[in-house]
């Protein structure tokens, strides 16, 4: 932490977050652990990544959480059954990561792209064959819906992330200047419960899409 603070050039952090869970260290060893530079003024506030509602709540015995990061896009929705409501009884901050479905979203990925044989991707069924075919139509009928409002299907993505009132930040990238316009776009598009309801219809025909674990990364 120390030799981190010196190449940042500062003498605290506002938000440390723990990535993912450890399964080789308790949680509660972890909390502790953090606990400790927050009480050496290393550390302001501590969030975690990954974790599930149990998880947290395990961290919380010992130390509180101020925020949460979990995978959250159209083609993944089941933070909204459990994750999502412990955030909010709890007033947890939620910064959701992956607003645009690791590609499906961002409105490049076609029939005819292939993935190198380490990516994830290449074996999804998300990814690959009739689910990879059926996701596409999905993307197109999205992207459709998103020109008929004057934005692009990533700034629409964006936004319906933005639009759950339990999340606060969507973390996105951008490779280019093209992709910060669109990712800063969504701040200006307001999705009403019609909008909302419109594009639910969309993603009932949609396989859905997980997500690479770092056991999976090995």
């Amino acid at each position: 932490m120390e030799a981190s603070l010196e190449a940042l050039g500062t003498d605290h952090i506002d938000l440390y977050q723990v990535h993912w869970p450890d399964p080789g260290t308790p949680i509660p060893d972890t909390a502790a652990a953090l606990a400790e530079l927050v009480r050496e003024g290393m550390i302001r506030h501590v969030g975690v990544s990954n974790y599930s509602p149990a998880q947290i709540a395990e961290f919380a015995t010992v130390l509180p959480v101020a925020t949460v990061q979990p995978p959250y896009h159209l083609f993944r929705r089941d933070i909204e059954a459990d994750l999502l409501p412990y955030a909010v009884a709890h007033r947890i901050g939620v910064l959701a990561y992956g607003p645009l479905a690791h590609g499906l979203l961002g409105g490049a990925l076609t029939a005819g792209t292939r993935f190198d044989p380490g990516d994830w991707r290449a074996d999804h069924p998300a990814f690959t064959g009739p689910g990879f075919a059926r996701n596409l139509d999905v993307v197109a009928a999205l992207r459709a819906f998103a020109a008929n409002r004057g934005v692009s299907i990533a700034t629409l993505a964006v936004a319906w992330v933005l639009a759950h009132p339990a999340v606060q930040v969507a973390i996105v990238g951008a490779r280019t200047p093209a992709h910060l316009t669109q990712n800063l776009g969504a701040l200006d598009l307001t999705l009403p419960r019609s909008d909302l309801a419109d594009i639910d219809r969309i993603m009932t025909a949609a396989v859905p899409v997980g997500g690479p674990t770092p056991e999976g990364m090995a």
